[in-house]
């Protein structure tokens, strides 16, 4: 399984980078919930982390974590 790092980064890209995606859509492949539901348990520790790093300043990480993996269509 998949799991956060926050500090790995691709160049300029934050995780998760077009790389982790592409492993997570095949790791999860033909059970998108399951997906959804995974990118959901990981955006909540990021904003736990990020609040502890910068109270007070939580970014939308919704668009980051979520809205890549919805199913098109």
């Amino acid at each position: 399984m998949i799991t956060l790092r926050l500090g790995f980064r691709v160049g300029a890209a934050e995780w998760p980078c077009q790389p982790a995606r592409l492993l997570l859509l095949v790791e999860y492949r033909g059970d998108r919930t399951a997906l959804l539901l995974h990118l959901g348990t990981l955006m909540a520790e990021a904003a736990e982390h990020l609040a502890r790093l910068n109270p007070g300043h939580v970014p939308d990480l919704h668009h980051r974590f979520l809205a890549w993996a919805r199913a098109r269509g």
